[in-house]
């Protein structure tokens, strides 16, 4: 037996709702005139290797100083950087990541998000990833849920998964899994659905992995995939 990604969808939609992933504080920036797409490439950075709870705290820290843009962020000290990202975790490598990518935007596009986004999808990618600290994950975090280019975000919850549910993925890497959901995904869904579909579907991903496949003790029971999981089969 195997199952599609658009089967997954639509049963986890049925049953966790619409997860209004990325979360951005759109009245913080019409109050400020600022690009909230800002504060998404921000936490994608801030959000490796800690729980989102914490990325939250520091972009609370940000917000308070008023130092969510990319102008900010070139003229802040990195010193009080790190003591606003602290709660990230890794706030040292992250203030340096984040100092190098705002001095990129404001030099190459001139703080232009507009500009940075407004090219294929392939040659943003491709820049992204030949910025220090910049992976794929992240890269397509920011790709997705900042440029709204369709392009699929793998993490370690949909990894596991793969390993759990029946899906026909080569292997666990993150190409073959990004490419096997875009793949699939590109042949069920019209075009214009495919960035809410692919931004509803990685949340809905990470929703489930905290929810029910858990990595030590997966709740099974309650679990909306039962049926289609090797692991209880």
């Amino acid at each position: 037996m195997t199952i599609s990604p658009k089967t997954i969808y639509d049963l986890l939609l049925d049953n966790f709702g619409h997860q209004h992933w990325w979360p951005v504080d759109k009245k913080y920036h019409q109050k400020q005139k600022s690009d909230p797409r800002f504060e998404i490439i921000v936490g994608a950075i801030l959000t490796q290797n800690t729980a989102w709870a914490n990325v939250e705290k520091a972009l609370d820290n940000l917000k308070k100083h008023k130092a969510l843009t990319i102008n900010a962020f070139v003229h802040i000290n990195e010193e009080n950087l790190k003591i606003m990202i602290q709660p990230s975790g890794f706030f040292n490598q992250k203030a340096r990541r984040l100092k190098l990518f705002a001095a990129y935007l404001h030099k190459k596009y001139q703080d232009d998000l507009q500009k940075f986004f407004s090219r294929d999808e392939t040659e943003i990618r491709h820049e992204l990833l030949s910025l220090r600290g910049i992976g794929p994950e992240t890269a397509d975090s920011i790709l997705l849920y900042a440029g709204n280019h369709p392009t699929f975000v793998v993490d370690a919850y949909t990894k596991r998964i793969c390993k759990r549910v029946p899906f026909q993925v080569l292997n666990d890497s993150y190409d073959d899994i990004k490419y096997f959901f875009e793949n699939e995904l590109q042949h069920t869904i019209p075009k214009k659905e495919l960035v809410p579909v692919y931004k509803e579907l990685h949340a809905l991903l990470v929703k489930l992995a905290k929810n029910n496949c858990r990595k030590k003790k997966p709740d099974c029971h309650t679990c909306p995939l039962t049926r289609l999981c090797e692991k209880s089969l």
